[in-house]
């Protein structure tokens, strides 16, 4: 994808995709022509998934530079049932039966402020209608586990810039190659799915059992689902250095023991009704105190970043289930520059508090005269009602596109949703502003 006007044509789809909020192609256009471009850019030989991926890579590496980086890994399906079944080239979804594919994604997130900084890299894939081979006799590229080892490698090669990187992923990623074939640069906290055996013999739970508690602290969880807000959990921790031994599914090439470190988090009073907290988190990050206990579990948290970002892409924003693009290689193509709006949306929710990140970062430099004047439109006479950021900052303009999408300025800070939604009508403003004053944007 090196043709500078298929490079071009890639950068205007982001933006609009970004802008008007929605990847439905002909609301994205602008119109038929706009309409038009988007599937010739779609549909050009020398556009892939992969180059797309690759330059939102290389511009969140740039931005994780010198930073302490959570790379949280996990993968999100995009399934089309129901009247959306029409679809070209494309295998069964989650639940056997329904077109869909799947999105395996890296996403940078800076530990020490929790915002989002991109996309480091996807896997985007359909399975085959055909029967696999059994599991054993599988190498492990050819493997749906063997994601966590390839997005490992990627976060390695795309973040090498920052200062540090700590991979973060739930239960799926707890395969003994994962640990065994980490890259030296990469740290893990991963959360344990099995009841792993350890060097004499014993079991992870065993071993966990007999530490004393090391500290009773506070966890925040977040939404699990429709209408539910979230909660505190307090939590006791506990720790423990182990030497995990290869089991006899891991790849013969493995090393036959690996040392990690084990950080339990157990609620011990939940609320009635309520299941309580409990992780147990291998990782490859020293502990030598309560407090490193204590950031293994915050490290592990900052995992629902990435999960925000798969519901902005999907029906809480984008709306990537909804597009009327039929053939797998161009879903696939629109599903990698749609995977990089959904991340750009929410460096917007993470501005609206205040911060030092510019304008710059999502927006035309060039555009902030018209951002200026749209911003003044929005404000009332109440200071509450005025926008307190710095000029130019993208809290500043966070702010103006919240005030679109029908934030009122009290209550809770604006989500994804009220983002999404700011953008189409933000961009419609912006559209009027530069047919007033076209000399903006030559």
């Amino acid at each position: 994808m090196s043709d500078p006007r298929v490079l071009a044509r890639g950068e205007w789809l982001f933006d609009r995709i970004v802008t008007l909020g929605t990847v439905v192609l002909n609301r994205a256009g602008g119109g038929y022509a706009g309409e038009m471009a988007a599937h010739r850019y779609l549909s050009s030989p020398y556009v892939t998934p992969e180059g797309i991926l690759a330059a939102l890579g290389e511009r969140t590496g740039r931005a994780c530079a010198g930073r302490r980086i959570v790379a949280a890994q996990d993968t999100t399906e995009i399934n089309f049932a129901g009247r959306d079944r029409a679809r070209l080239g494309l295998g069964p979804g989650g639940d056997g039966k329904s077109p869909g594919f799947f999105i395996h994604a890296v996403v940078a997130v800076d530990a020490e402020d929790e915002a989002v900084l991109g996309v480091a890299d996807a896997q985007i894939w359909t399975r085959g209608s055909q029967p696999l081979a059994p599991r054993r006799a599988r190498a492990l590229e050819d493997k749906e586990s063997g994601r966590w080892v390839w997005g490992c490698q990627a976060a390695s090669g795309r973040l090498a810039q920052a200062a540090q990187i700590v991979e973060v992923c739930d239960q799926e990623g707890d395969t003994y190659s994962h640990y065994a074939q980490r890259p030296a640069n990469v740290d893990l906290v991963v959360r344990a799915r099995h009841d792993r055996k350890v060097e004499g013999g014993e079991f992870l739970s065993a071993v966990i059992a007999r530490q004393p508690a090391l500290i009773t602290t506070s966890v925040t969880i977040s939404p699990q689902g429709v209408g539910d807000k979230g909660r505190i959990a307090e939590v006791t921790l506990r720790s423990s250095p182990v030497r995990i031994v290869r089991p006899a599914t891991a790849e013969a090439t493995d090393a036959a023991l690996l040392e990690l470190g084990l950080v339990e988090a157990i609620e011990e009073a939940p609320p009635e009704g309520v299941a309580p907290l409990h992780w147990r988190l291998l990782t490859t990050l020293p502990i030598r105190t309560a407090q490193d206990a204590q950031e293994v579990v915050r490290l592990y948290r900052l995992r629902w970043r990435i999960e925000e970002v798969f519901r902005a892409l999907k029906r809480a924003g984008l709306g990537l289930e909804n597009t009327q693009v039929q053939e797998a290689g161009r879903l696939f193509r629109l599903a990698a520059i749609a995977l990089g709006a959904a991340a750009r949306i929410l460096q917007l929710v993470d501005a609206r508090d205040g911060g030092p990140r510019p304008m710059d970062d999502v927006l035309d430099p060039r555009l902030r005269q018209a951002v200026a004047a749209i911003s003044r439109s929005r404000e009332g006479r109440a200071l509450t009602h005025r926008n307190p950021h710095p000029e130019g900052s993208l809290a500043w303009l966070a702010w103006v596109v919240a005030r679109h999408g029908g934030w009122n300025c009290r209550g809770k800070p604006p989500g994804p949703k009220t983002m999404a939604n700011g953008w189409k009508h933000f961009s419609a403003t912006l559209a009027g502003y530069l047919i007033a004053k076209p000399e903006i944007l030559p």
